[in-house]
């Protein structure tokens, strides 16, 4: 596999990151909007997407703005908020089919970037603020999203083990804020906290297709319509790492199958030389079908419907998820933490070890094949700080040593078990 290398620019206190290629059939470019996790400004930082999305300077009507993507031979446009570390992340797309494909008398590229640029830094005004009628609609679409994720009792079980675990961090917040929250946002006040946000931010700009570094800062310098006085950085995560007490929540609600989920915390991050360990360590206990979890909480045992974890190296964190019969948790739990237990006494076969092994390597490879995935990835050195390229990855992941893997578990420690179980002894 070849190595990626993307080539590095600024403008405008905007990072520039271009990868030129001429394997795909279209210009991939992704915009990361960055500000730290913090109460203050979640809830705001959360809708501003959705009202920049209804229209902009030149195309105020929201039927406009999807007709101009219509008119870029259907050009993806689409948005995502999720936290990454001690990070909110508003992630902005478009996805725009390469000129030479397409008989088109002016560059699909330029006129991407012209509407990108528009979407971010000139939003429709009313009265000097946003449009009152698509801030009201913007604010039910978020309240219905928040809404659904106690319909959804996984998603739900998920966010209150974290809300549990990082009770006393900003990490506890949901990327959209909370539906309590968004009932005090005015047009005005959401106005005056996008041009703050516009200001604060760290902004990086990806793009993947056939262009190059220069075309590329032509562009942003000529649709960025936004002046930054000083660049920004992104900042360690703080890895709120201790072994104390482990803390055990549970809460009832109307559910037939109980939600058994776990929380551990770890001094590896993915800044850490160790990284690789951590990945293959969470691959052997949770994250694929030959796992421990699923083979024996869930095959051998039969007392879960699913059982898997999940890493997250910007935050130093594992959870595991599970949904069980609510009369099984005792047993349940006994057979994770068999699990957790056995990984740290170093009980991992030779097959397992391959299998996790072989697993990631298809990821890390198929990756390479959407352009989408690579700007993903070097993210994560935006955002971390540490230079580390897929091949580079695939290079430790195959010399890992199951030595190194139980030196790894022995940071993985249970911080928080959250138990949803059903009302009135269900």
């Amino acid at each position: 596999m070849n190595k990626s290398l993307f080539e590095r620019g600024s403008v405008n206190n905007i990072r520039i990151h271009v990868l030129p290629t001429k394997r795909f059939k279209t210009f991939a470019i992704s915009v990361y909007a960055g500000i730290p996790l913090q109460e203050e400004t979640v809830a705001t930082t959360g809708l501003i997407p959705f009202v920049l999305r209804r229209g902009t300077a030149s195309y105020p009507e929201t039927t406009k703005f999807r007709e101009q993507l219509e008119h870029l031979y259907g050009a993806g446009f689409g948005f995502d908020i999720y936290k990454r570390g001690d990070y909110q992340i508003v992630q902005l797309r478009m996805d725009t089919i390469n000129d030479s494909f397409v008989n088109s008398e002016e560059s699909l590229l330029e006129q991407s970037f012209s509407f990108l640029g528009e979407v971010l830094t000139q939003p429709v005004t009313e009265n000097g603020s946003f449009r009152a009628s698509y801030v009201a609609a913007e604010k039910e679409t978020v309240r219905k999203k928040l809404e659904s994720i106690i319909n959804d009792k996984i998603r739900y079980a998920a966010e209150r083990c974290l809300e549990e675990m990082f009770r006393n961090d900003p990490y506890r917040l949901h990327p959209l804020g909370s539906r309590a929250e968004l009932s005090g946002i005015t047009p005005e006040g959401l106005y005056e906290a996008y041009t703050n946000w516009l200001q604060e931010v760290n902004l990086d700009l990806y793009v993947v297709g056939d262009t190059s570094l220069d075309e590329v800062i032509r562009l942003v310098e000529k649709s960025f319509k936004i002046e930054r006085p000083q660049a920004k950085q992104y900042t360690g995560t703080n890895v709120n790492f201790n072994t104390g007490d482990v803390r055990t929540v549970e809460e009832s609600l109307n559910v037939n199958q109980g939600k058994l989920n776990l929380g551990l915390r770890t001094s590896i991050t993915y800044g850490s030389d160790e990284y690789a360990s951590a990945l293959v360590y969470n691959g052997i206990l949770g994250s694929y079908p030959h796992s421990k979890l699923f083979i024996n909480v869930r095959e051998k045992e039969s007392l879960a419907y699913y059982a898997s974890s999940r890493y997250d190296g910007h935050k130093g964190m594992a959870t595991i998820q599970s949904g069980i019969e609510i009369a099984n948790y005792e047993k349940a739990l006994e057979i994770i933490k068999n699990q957790l237990e056995a990984m740290r006494q170093g009980e991992i076969s030779d097959l397992e070890l391959s299998q996790t092994k072989a697993m990631i390597r298809n990821h890390v490879v198929e990756m390479q094949d959407s352009a989408f995935e690579m700007i993903a990835y070097d993210f994560n050195r935006v955002i971390s700080g540490k230079e580390r390229s897929a091949d580079e990855l695939l290079e430790q992941v195959e010399q890992i040593t199951s030595k190194e893997v139980t030196e790894a578990a022995q940071t993985f420690h249970l911080d928080t078990v959250y138990f949803l179980k059903g009302e009135k002894g269900e």
